[in-house]
This record gives structure tokens, C-alpha cells and sequence, in this order.
């Protein structure tokens, strides 16, 4: 995880063709930004997608950069990259899940990558969400009060 420069990003998402009409709003939320490659080697730069653009070809604005042992980011950029070709078909199910990381991206495919970082928050926003949800109905069952 690292923080975002986000007069940066803002100015890189500005610069895109096909970028975010609202892109203030959209970085709102956006202080940190988490690797989404998975496991990598140190000499590999960590990458976080920030915008799809509507294009044909598709093309992704994306944040990367390298740390030191002590974790302090040395070196980032943005730049926009294809969006990775592969895709998973499920068939039993009848769909199919798409690669969400660039084309000629190194390790796996994203939907093989399990991010316990990523997993642990999901996990405490998930709970987070239904210990509102019960605060706000004690009875936790779904009905319409008069």
C-alpha cells in the first residue's frame, strides 16, 4: 500500500482521453492504493489500475511504483496501457471474468490473485456494513413499519 499523489493522478487523469468527467470525485476516495499484481519480485514495479477509458482499444490509466526495504516508495509514474486480452469462461456458470490488470503485465492473471490485504478489508467493511445494518433494525429482518 502506498499513498497517491493526487495533484499528480488528477492531472494524469485530466490528460486522458476518455478519462472521468467527475475525476476530482472519483480520487476522492483514493489516499492509498494497493499492488494489484499479486506476488512479484522486488525489481518489479507495484501497479494499482485507477481508470478504464472508453475506448477502442480500452486503455487503463495506472500508478506504478517501487519501494525500499523500508517500505518508502522511490519511484512512480502514470501511464496508460491496453487492457490484458485474457479472459477465464466459466462455463458451467455461463460467464466469463476478464483480466483486469495490462496487457503484458508480469505473474498471474488478476482472476488468479488473492490479495489478503485486500480480503481482510473487504472482510471488516462487510462486517462493518451488517453491524450498522443490525444497529439500525434490531429485529434484522426485512419489513415495512407503518
Amino acid at each position: 500500500m502506498t499513498p497517491l499523489p493526487a495533484g499528480e493522478a488528477l492531472v494524469a487523469l485530466l490528460g486522458m482521453r476518455g478519462g472521468p468527467d467527475d475525476a476530482v470525485d472519483h480520487l476522492a476516495d483514493m489516499d492509498f492504493v494497493l499492488c494489484e499484481l499479486g506476488e512479484h519480485t522486488d525489481e518489479t514495479e507495484h501497479t494499482a489500475h485507477l481508470w478504464t477509458a472508453e475506448t477502442q482499444p480500452p486503455r487503463g490509466l495506472w500508478f506504478l511504483w517501487t519501494g525500499n526495504d523500508g517500505g518508502l516508495r522511490v519511484h512512480h509514474r502514470f501511464t496508460t496501457l491496453p487492457l490484458c486480452p485474457a479472459r477465464l469462461h466459466h462455463v458451467r456458470e455461463g460467464y466469463r471474468q476478464w483480466c483486469s490488470l495490462f496487457d503484458g503485465h508480469p505473474g498471474n492473471h488478476s482472476f488468479h490473485v488473492r490479495d489478503p490485504l485486500q480480503d481482510l478489508l473487504h472482510e471488516r467493511t462487510q462486517r462493518e456494513a451488517r453491524r450498522r445494518t443490525s444497529r439500525d433494525d434490531p429485529s434484522g429482518g426485512d419489513h415495512d413499519d407503518p
